[in-house]
Parts: structure tokens; C-alpha cells; sequence
């Protein structure tokens, strides 16, 4: 396995950011950056060995800086939407920011994805390369409570496998929950839609929401629905009985907690087969409903609508106010730990 470090610009502040590209000995080359500790690039090999990058995103620091749209990005302090950007701890009301109509999206106007973290490490062995980074999101920022030390380790191995792993600590109770926005295309990032991808999601359940995305705090079946991907389907077969595409919290089959089979998704021209395994209890299918085409990616490709997906392994939305989802509330002395495995292969 190898590894490497190279200069990826300097933030308006004058902050140093670098790339960090992993290979293994079978072919697959990942890039990150601890600008947002992003997901820059990764080459995965076709049915035939060739080599395309399939994940959506930039060639430049300053792209990412300006971009909304998350591309690759580790996001945090709490992943996806908190109801009217509020939330209770111990008696103790804390406000966020509205970033997202009357709700509080993706940790807020400087989440996770905006800030250089440290390297920690950028190392490997005979099996597996890795490069860990680690951030201390201050007591108070964007409203949250405590200082919390993250650390997100991306490893990749010889098995043709992506891990994800995240740890934190916290001097002070709070909420927390992390995921990886990465918009995926198997066919190769700029070909076209996603619509033809074939996806099964190992959940019989998913969070019913309001109109502004916001789980009312009960889950329904998605048999006989848009939602019922528990045996492969095209991802665009249906999804016109959606008022704007899918962007839903799937409730995963099995122990939240505990590592389980997530998802597996085919892309047929290609041969690439992707399967996510996750300790997380949800995943947000998202089928990127608002790229436009105003979007010019990586290679000068036009990333228009629905040109990417995202599975955001996670915990559920607003799950700061619904006492009934699995908790994401970390004390201090306690230590979160949360992993997410993309295993690729082609046939």
C-alpha cells in the first residue's frame, strides 16, 4: 500500500491544507483533504480494470471553500436537519442557525465541512493506508454545547474497501452526529444521471416528515411505496412518484450499534458494484434533487440534477427533539465510535 502528501492551497486565513492520496496494490486510489476532511477522489476499476473516479467534486481548494453542496465532505457537528433549529438538554434550550428554511442543516454556517482539520497520521502497511485527522469543535460553536475532539480516520485496503471510522469526546453533554456526504456516480463522475443505478437498501422502515423534511417522530413500512428498495431497483424507477426526487432517512434492519449490511447499488455499464456496511442505525438516500447545472466539476464535467446519489449512513433527523429515536446525546467520559465500510467490486 502507498501513500503520499502533497499541497493542496492555503484558506483566505492563510491556512495550509493538504492531499493525502492512498492506493492499494489492486488499483483503487483514494484523495482527501483536512479542508472539511473531504473525500476528494476515488478510482475504482470496471468489469474490464479500467480506472474512473467515482465520486462528484473539485480540483481546487477554492472550489470546495465556495461549494454548498457538500461534495465528499465530513459532516458534523449534527448531520442533517434539527426541527426549527432548537433543540433541550438537561432544561437548557440551545439555538442554531436556520440554514435550511426554519431548520438547522448539516451542523449550521460553518459545520465540519468548513474548517481545516489536523493531520494526525498518513501512514500504512503490507494490507491498508490511512490517513486520520482530527478537529476541536469549541464549546459554543454554532451554538452547540462542549468542546468536543473529533477524529475521522479514512482507510483504504486491499480488500477493495473504504472505512470510515469517527471518534469523539466531549467535556460537556451534547448531540452529535456524524456522517460522509459523498455524492457517488459507479458509471464515473460527469457521465450523465444515476436514475439507471440499481439499489437495495436493507431497511423496512423509514421516517415519516413534514413538508419541510422533518420526521414527525413515528416510521412507516416501504412496502407498497416509492421507498421499498428491499429488492434491487433502479433508483429512477419510481422516483417521479416523488414530488422532487428521494432525500429520506431509511430506519436500517438490525442493532444500532452494531456493524450491519446497509446497501448495495449496481451500475450496469460498468459492472461497478458498491455494498455499505454500518454501525449507524439510518442512511439518507439522497439523488442530488438540487445540483443544476451551474455545477462545473472535476474534468470541467456539468454536474446537473440527479447526476450523484448520496447514502449518508447516520443517525435519524432531528433526533435531539424525538425522545423515541436512538440517542445522540454523548457525556463527557464517554467516547463515540461510529464506522461505515464501502466494499467495491465489478461483475
Amino acid at each position: 500500500m502507498n501513500f503520499s502528501t502533497e499541497p493542496f492551497g492555503r484558506t483566505p486565513e492563510g491556512e495550509e491544507v493538504s492531499l493525502y492520496t492512498l492506493t492499494s496494490t489492486k488499483g483503487l486510489r483514494a484523495r482527501i483533504t483536512n479542508y472539511g476532511a473531504i473525500l476528494v477522489s476515488l478510482e475504482v476499476p470496471d468489469r474490464h480494470g479500467k480506472l474512473d473516479d467515482i465520486t462528484l467534486g473539485f480540483e481546487s481548494l477554492d472550489k470546495y471553500i465556495e461549494q454548498k453542496v457538500y461534495f465528499g465532505a465530513t459532516v458534523g457537528r449534527f448531520a442533517n436537519r434539527i426541527g426549527n433549529a432548537r433543540f433541550v438538554l438537561d432544561g437548557v434550550e440551545y439555538k442554531l442557525a436556520a440554514n435550511n428554511g426554519p431548520n438547522h442543516l448539516h451542523g449550521g454556517l460553518q459545520g465540519f465541512d468548513k474548517v481545516v482539520w489536523k493531520p494526525v497520521e498518513v501512514t500504512g502497511g503490507e494490507d491498508r493506508a490511512w490517513v486520520k485527522l482530527t478537529y476541536l469543535s469549541k464549546d459554543g460553536e454554532e451554538g452547540y454545547p462542549g468542546n468536543l475532539q473529533c477524529t475521522v480516520t479514512y482507510t483504504l485496503t486491499n480488500d477493495n474497501e473504504l472505512r470510515i471510522d469517527y471518534e469523539a469526546q466531549t467535556d460537556k453533554k451534547t448531540v452529535l452526529n456524524l456522517t460522509n456526504h459523498t455524492y457517488w456516480n459507479l458509471a464515473g463522475q460527469g457521465t450523465g444521471e444515476i436514475l439507471r443505478h440499481e439499489l437495495m437498501l436493507e431497511a423496512t422502515r423509514f421516517t415519516i416528515v413534514d413538508k419541510t423534511l422533518i420526521p414527525v417522530g413515528i416510521t412507516a413500512s416501504v412496502v407498497d411505496t416509492p421507498l421499498d428498495f428491499l429488492a434491487p431497483r433502479n433508483i429512477g424507477a419510481r422516483i417521479r412518484q416523488l414530488n422532487n426526487g428521494y432525500d429520506h432517512n431509511f430506519v436500517l434492519n438490525g442493532k444500532p450499534g452494531a456493524m450491519k449490511s446497509c446497501a448495495r447499488v449496481y451500475e450496469h455499464t460498468s459492472g461497478r458494484i458498491m455494498e455499505i456496511a454500518t454501525t449507524e442505525p439510518g442512511v439518507q438516500l439522497y439523488t442530488g434533487n438540487f445540483l443544476d447545472d451551474s455545477i462545473i466539476g472535476k474534468g470541467g464535467k456539468v454536474y446537473g440534477k440527479r447526476t450523484g446519489f448520496c447514502l449518508e449512513t447516520q443517525h435519524y433527523p432531528d433526533s435531539p427533539n424525538k425522545p423515541s429515536f436512538p440517542s445522540t446525546v454523548l457525556e463527557p467520559g464517554q467516547r463515540f465510535a461510529s464506522t461505515t465500510v464501502h466494499k467495491f467490486s465489478a461483475k
